[in-house]
Parts: C-alpha cells; structure tokens; sequence
C-alpha cells in the first residue's frame, strides 16, 4: 500500500515537471547539467533528462512489482533526486538566460593577457617589498615568516607567468 501512494506520488511530481520542462525541452545548453552519478545522459537538452527519469521511474515500478525492497529504496531516492536536479535547473532557466554559449575570445585574451601582467607587476612589488623587510629583520622567527612569504609569491609570480605565455600563444595562434 506504502508502494502504491508512493508511486502514485512520484508520477504525479513527474507529470508536473513535465509541463515544466516542456518550454525548454529541446533547447540547447552550452554543456551538460547534472552529475554523471545522478544522471547517465551527458546530454545539453533537459527534455533527454525528462525522459531518463520517466526510465527510472519505469524501473522503480517493476522493483515494486517484484518486491525488491533495496532496489525500490534506492530507486526512489534516485527518482527524487533527479525530480529536485530537474526542478532546480528549470528555476535557474531564468538566470542562464544571459549565459553566453560561446564568448567573445579575441577581446577576452587581450583582458585576461593585461589582467595577468598587472598581477605579474604587482606580485614583483611585493617580492620586492618583502625582500627589503628582510634585510632589516633582526630576529630569526622574522626571517624565517618574511622568506616564506617570498617563497609563496615567487610560486604564485611563476603561475602567472606560465599563464602569461599561455595567454600569449593562444592570442598568437589565433592571429594566424
């Protein structure tokens, strides 16, 4: 009887988020959505999603149907917690709407190749700026705490660079 109620529930909430989900069901997303853990669709529709819940759902019943009580339990939280990934994603539609399926790279690699070069200028200031404080440190905790921080901002100015020269070949092999 539990299972019944259950199930009666379950198809409801779907038919519902299916009504939802209608309006979006063929549209296109950037990549996909969900977990691989969640959902085996790598799909960019949300209409493909629907209908691997129906299958779960599908599933559940004939785990009812043969009474397989570790089966049905992990097959109805499965199906409900596709219907609230679903649900949730249909309440952000409203939000990705400004999400750009392909951004303008060009200009975005001259911003990001000029944002690098500042934290580059900025992280060589500080080394720097560290270094003097080091020569007139007195005490060894001192010395020790100020060529940590060195240290840590030579690794950070070395990623920059690597980023740098990764910014700069790819703005080089675009232009050719």
């Amino acid at each position: 009887m539990k299972s019944a109620l259950m199930l009666e529930q379950l198809a409801s909430r779907l038919e519902q988020l299916a009504e939802a989900v209608e309006p979006h069901r063929n549209k296109r997303t950037p990549k996909a959505r969900f977990d691989a853990q969640l959902f085996h669709s790598h799909s960019t529709r949300l209409g493909d999603y629907l209908l691997e819940i129906r299958e779960s759902l599908k599933m559940l019943n004939q785990s009812v149907a043969d009474q397989r009580t570790e089966r049905v339990a992990w097959l109805a939280e499965r199906v409900v917690l596709q219907i609230s990934a679903l649900q949730r994603e249909l309440a952000t539609q409203t939000l990705r709407k400004g999400e750009a399926v392909a951004e303008p790279v060009s200009e975005n690699l001259y911003e990001k190749l000029a944002k690098h070069q500042d934290y580059e200028r900025r992280l060589r200031d500080m080394i720097t700026d560290r270094e003097s404080q080091l020569a007139k440190c007195e005490t060894l905790v001192q010395q020790q705490n100020l060529q940590r921080e060195i240290a840590a901002q030579e690794g950070r100015l070395q990623r920059c660079l690597q980023a740098t020269k990764r910014i700069e070949r790819a703005i080089e092999k675009r232009e050719h």
